[in-house]
């Protein structure tokens, strides 16, 4: 899998060209343009719900987790595949919006529906909508629920049992509510948490702006084999800096492109650069703060692939996760650490729940018609929150376990679908960069381009313009 997210990453940038650096500004624009509307959520909201996905216990715990196993190096290659990655987010949110359906007065899209329309594979899209439907609403939520019970646990010695009941009840008043409260209170909560975890990091670096010099340098001499003390794991580094990098930031995983297709845009390519941004936000920024906070102040441990410890500077009774960035504030900012990671992974943790459902209902609106959807929605909510109850009061390591299965099953359907899809997303792309040079705000037009089985943007945002003029 790690090969694979690598391989398709460098494809689409090459054959984008690197649409990820030379639109960069296009990304910003496109983030705060367009409007709401009855069926869609605005470009901003759809980027919050999509970092509610993004921004979650990866950031925290995996990034933790990474230089754990991985050494400093494993930052680097976090920040290598958040790049690369960016181009498969374009590729996967965009042909989310080339073929998006209208169901039920609401836009409704992703993997699951970009294959059966695009490649004309029905079995394969159900196989992935299961597979989804599966790990968001079964496997995934309980590292989430359980990075909030360990958090609030620790910082403030809170019964689990508390926190799983009152998680729940919160939880289902906002998925009993919809989308549109989905995005209510995502766009309201997660710049706000992201804003003061980076403010914080920044103000961590600051105290200790002389290891400047030396944190960089050792991230990058790790990277490369080229540290005595880490040359020896770079096989790790690569591996688990792709491989929590892309559980955080979850470029190419097939989850992105469900947000993206619920945005009200004029053209497909728009919500493929806000949606490649926010990768470059999840972890150049949320999970960068955390590695550095880690490694500025010196707390972290390191294995190597023989248990033997290469590094054990908080001891080796402190397991990698949210331990070690409580660990860093602590050293700097005594009495606050504990309490502050607590409540941001709650947040952060909250809100990728919260996203999950979202992923999951549209998958189940994808398969169940009629009364039975109906039927599908109500098991959905009751199965999500007693996962997340569970997962609130179990141990980490299974709970992981069973998200890395979820995970995976989702890339590899996912990827395996961008690629053979890779044409009418370079088409549209290749269409937004000529309206782009010619002074227009680009419009979408399928036909045009060739592009069959784009219905909503032929008959539904049609008669939309035509209601317009």
């Amino acid at each position: 899998m790690i090969v694979l997210c690598l391989g398709v990453g460098l494809y689409f940038t090459f054959f984008t060209k690197f649409v990820q650096v030379r639109l960069i500004k296009d990304m910003v624009v496109q983030m705060f343009k367009g409007k709401s509307s009855s069926a869609g959520v605005s470009s901003f909201q759809a980027l919050a719900i999509s970092l509610s996905g993004r921004v979650g216990t990866g950031n925290i715990a995996g990034t933790a987790t990474a230089i754990f196993y991985g050494g400093p190096g494993a930052v680097f290659w976090m920040w290598t595949i958040a790049f690369i990655g960016a181009a498969s987010a374009f590729i996967e949110s965009t042909l989310a919006q080339i073929y998006k359906e209208k169901r039920d007065g609401q836009y409704r899209g992703g993997p699951a529906y970009y294959i059966e329309k695009g490649i004309g594979w029905k079995w394969y899209a159900i196989l992935f909508a299961i597979s989804a439907i599966l790990a968001m609403s079964l496997l995934m939520p309980g590292i989430q629920a359980n990075a909030i019970g360990e958090g609030l646990s620790n910082a403030f010695s809170f019964n689990k049992t508390w926190i799983a009941v009152i998680l729940v009840v919160v939880l289902a008043a906002i998925i009993f509510g919809g989308v549109k409260r989905i995005a209510s209170v995502a766009q309201v909560v997660v710049p706000f948490m992201a804003i003061a975890y980076v403010f914080l990091s920044i103000i961590i670096v600051i105290m200790n702006v002389t290891a400047l010099p030396e944190v960089f340098g050792l991230i990058f001499r790790s990277a490369f084999a080229v540290d005595s003390a880490f040359g020896g794991i770079i096989g790790m580094a690569i591996a688990w800096g792709v491989k929590r990098g892309i559980y955080s930031n979850e470029a190419g995983q097939g989850t992105g492109p469900h947000a993206a297709a619920a945005a009200e845009v004029s053209h497909p390519a728009k919500q493929g650069l806000v949606q490649s941004f926010s990768v470059y936000i999840d972890t150049l920024l949320v999970c960068s703060a955390t590695a550095f906070m880690i490694l500025f102040t010196g707390m972290y441990n390191v294995q190597g692939p023989d248990d033997t410890m290469l590094r054990s500077n908080l001891g080796e009774t402190v397991s990698a996760g949210p331990a070690y960035t409580q660990a860093a504030i602590e050293s700097v900012l005594p009495g606050f650490g504990a309490g502050f990671v607590g409540i941001a992974l709650m947040f952060f943790a909250f809100t990728t729940i919260m996203a999950y459902y979202y992923i999951a209902e549209t998958n189940v609106a994808y398969i169940f018609k009629g009364k039975w959807n109906k039927y599908g929605m109500l098991a959905l909510k009751v199965i999500l929150l007693i996962s997340v109850y569970l997962g609130t009061v179990d141990e980490a390591g299974a709970v992981w376990d069973l998200g890395d299965v979820g995970l995976g099953i989702m890339v590899w359907l996912n990827l395996i679908a961008i690629v053979i899809l890779a044409k009418p997303a370079l088409k549209t792309l290749k269409d937004y960069d000529e309206q782009r040079k010619q002074g227009l705000d680009p419009t979408f037009d399928p036909e045009k381009l060739g592009i069959k089985n784009a219905e909503f943007w032929t008959e539904e945002y049609k008669k939309e313009e035509d209601k317009v003029s």
